[in-house]
């Protein structure tokens, strides 16, 4: 299956929970995954924490994917890594992300423009989460600066919504900033957003819902990772939240 229609299947169960895989080590994620997966409607494995483990990380990172598409191949596999580069660049991270690990989507900068991001756009079967309005605190310095009579993020709000050619796009905004989230959906219509900035970063669950859920009351992939695998249990955590998105979008 298609990225899309591995993550439309689990809105369908009532499931928007996704676990950021942010250790960087296979046994630890294995853990995690084991306790969660009958909850979640994806994984998000953040390239950083295995890189910065060297070659053992990344070995890791090959074990977590593998596993997870072996023993749960209808759960979805976002690999965080915020790729970006000119065309030719980006061609070998679309080889060694899609085809060497076998995720099923990446996130990615749109700052080269749709010509770079090409090589991504073109794997139809694979999700391109664009970043849009991201969770961090300076955010703002570039993302809020007038672009005429808009600010620059909902440019490119605009400017991916008429990248989605294949069906296969999706944007990230941060629960931190809810007025935005609001005036993206707006703007992209039912294109999935990944919501990062949930529990540790302050984001707020009920404004989430409120102003980034589609028509459908799906549509939102929201990320929790500190929250969740620092947990003493981390079931009971994914489990809380789970439960308390379906309570207030019923």
């Amino acid at each position: 299956m298609d990225f899309l229609t591995k993550l439309k299947a689990k809105w369908a169960e009532g499931k928007f929970v996704c676990v950021g895989l942010d250790i960087g080590d296979f046994k630890f994620d294995k853990s995690i995954i084991d306790q969660t997966s009958d909850l979640v409607c994806c994984y998000k494995p953040q390239s950083a924490f295995y890189e910065a483990e060297g070659l053992e990380g990344l070995e890791g990172l090959e074990k977590t994917i593998k596993y997870i598409k072996e023993k749960y191949p209808e759960v979805p596999i976002i690999l965080d890594a915020k790729r970006g580069d000119v065309a030719s660049t980006n061609k070998a991270y679309v080889k060694a992300i899609f085809d060497t690990l076998g995720v099923d989507g990446v996130t990615v900068s749109p700052y080269l423009g749709r010509e770079s991001l090409q090589p991504f756009l073109d794997r139809a079967d694979k999700g391109v989460i664009i970043l849009v309005r991201t969770s961090n605190p300076g955010a703002a310095e570039f993302q809020d600066l007038k672009v005429g009579d808009k600010p620059l993020y909902q440019v490119v709000a605009e400017h991916v919504k008429s990248w989605n050619k294949n069906n296969n796009v999706g944007v990230v905004v941060g629960a931190t900033y809810p007025k935005q989230l609001k005036k993206v959906r707006e703007i992209i219509g039912d294109m999935p957003i990944l919501v990062p900035g949930i529990g540790a970063q302050g984001g707020n669950l009920k404004a989430t819902l409120e102003n980034g859920l589609d028509s459908k009351k799906q549509g939102l992939i929201i990320n929790s990772s500190r929250d969740i695998i620092f947990a003493a249990n981390p079931r009971e955590a994914v489990l809380k939240l789970h439960e308390t998105i379906r309570e207030k979008i019923s």
